[in-house]
């Protein structure tokens, strides 16, 4: 008689998820970083890097609403793998496309538009599934768990890429990054993830939009997290500085040295570990609202205006290390009050509706950021250009320093931001303001153990 396999449960399927993503997301980010290489040495124009970035993030932050309600009404387990199984079929069709010497640049912002698509669905049906597996009490730790994972990536796929792109090429690259997904998908078979109980309404009988507008709804009622949200949305459209511009301007102040980036983006991701190992272990504070604005803070002060007053690798590496290791504690911060505050039958609409609002001025900065730098900033930065006698002695000359100008003023405006949330009672005492939700089942214990 066959013996069957053990399924994982509680923190114990959390880690499990995390594997999954590790793996998963060390291939695509070993696709990205080749394929960002390819898109300078092609155009050398920041707008084209910017864009490669706009589409692959901006589909799935703007459907994220209509998506998080889907998320409610199926099994969520199911979704994710589902969305795995999408993104691995687009990377395919860029393995076909590079091995008949058909690529082209609109084939990757293509692809970038399908396979955010399938993060639309992937990404609120994580947040929400963790609800479900484990206590609220655990619910930072485990979202640092999931952000070490996920940043842990950063630090493997550069150094991975770097090693492998020459015995392997792109097309190597790209079967290893199907590979990872179906590994993802397979640890997923594995796990146990509870599904929340069906809301009041008859969840087959309602459509999908007044389940949307549910969402909505439920957000608008409730003013502390209107305002919270307003602060995320425009320390995002600031930190898009970062998120543009970061590769083509190290590409273009070291004259495409794919090593030096390839060292600044593992910084990058070593922060990120440290930043979700350190929220996994500490769990955050107990206020939760200080984590997630004392991160936003940091990571401005000590990331972008750092990486754009930089001249050389070492605070290059530093800028990258901490730009992205308060990620983790802000984002893990700020998803443990959402998972406290509601109900888990809403999580997964009210979680996209959030990601679209808080993070849509992510992909709108980037589109913006490319052609300011390309046709502002970057011609002013130029010896005799028009901002060089004011800021020449700070971010230097020549290029990459338009790029650079920005990102310090950008950083410095989003430190404000970060600060001047404090200002606000609503946002200061968000976590007394609203009442917790408990989950089914955890006054019984719920899925605490290991």
């Amino acid at each position: 008689m066959k013996q069957r396999i053990k399924t994982l449960t509680g923190m114990r399927a959390v880690v499990g998820l995390g594997i999954g993503q590790l793996v998963s997301l060390v291939g695509t980010g070993m696709t990205r970083f080749a394929m960002t290489i390819w898109v300078w040495q092609v155009t050398e124009k920041a707008t084209a890097v910017a864009f490669l970035l706009f589409f692959s993030v901006a589909p799935s932050v703007f459907l994220s609403p209509m998506t998080g309600a889907l998320v409610d009404r199926w099994n969520r387990k199911k979704v994710m793998i589902v969305a795995d199984l999408v993104a691995a079929a687009t990377t395919l069709a860029l393995w076909v496309l590079y091995a008949t010497d058909s690529l082209q640049i609109w084939h990757l912002y293509a692809v970038g538009v399908i396979a955010s698509v399938a993060e639309s669905f992937q990404a609120p049906a994580q947040m929400a599934s963790v609800t479900m597996m484990v206590p609220s009490v655990q619910h930072a730790r485990a979202n640092g768990i999931i952000s070490t994972a996920q940043f842990g990536s950063g630090v493997l796929a550069p150094v991975l890429a770097g090693m492998l792109i020459r015995p392997l090429g792109i097309r190597g690259i790209l079967g290893l990054d199907i590979a990872t997904f179906l590994f993802a998908v397979a640890l997923l078979l594995l796990l146990r993830i509870p599904q929340p109980p069906a809301g009041e309404q008859a969840r087959e009988r309602a459509s999908v939009w007044r389940d949307t507008v549910a969402g909505l709804h439920y957000v608008l009622a409730r003013k502390p997290m209107l305002h919270v949200i307003f602060v995320f949305t425009l320390a995002n459209l600031l930190f898009g500085a970062h998120g543009g511009l970061l590769h083509p301007m190290i590409l273009a102040r070291t004259a495409q040295n794919a090593r030096i980036l390839g060292v600044v983006m593992t910084a990058s991701g070593v922060g990120g570990v440290s930043g979700g190992l350190l929220l996994s272990i500490w769990g955050g504070p107990k206020r939760r609202i200080h984590g997630a604005l004392l991160g936003v803070v940091g990571a401005n002060l000590l990331g972008p205006v750092v990486l754009g007053l930089g001249q050389s690798i070492y605070p290059w590496a530093f800028g990258a290390f901490f730009a992205i290791f308060f990620a983790p504690i802000l984002d893990g911060c700020i998803l443990a009050i959402g998972q406290a505050k509601v109900p888990p039958e809403l999580q997964g609409r009210v979680f996209g509706l959030l990601r679209m609002v808080a993070q849509a001025s992510f992909p709108m900065a980037v589109a913006v950021m490319g052609p300011l730098a390309d046709h502002v900033f970057e011609p002013a930065m130029r010896a005799g250009g028009a901002l060089a006698p004011l800021f020449g002695s700070i971010v230097g000359t020549g290029p990459g320093a338009g790029m650079g100008l920005l990102m310090v003023l950008c950083g410095l405006i989003g430190s404000l931001v970060g600060a001047g949330a404090y200002l606000f009672p609503t946002i200061r005492r968000i976590e007394t303001i609203l009442p917790d939700q408990t989950p089914p089942g955890e006054k019984d214990g719920g899925q605490a153990g290991w």
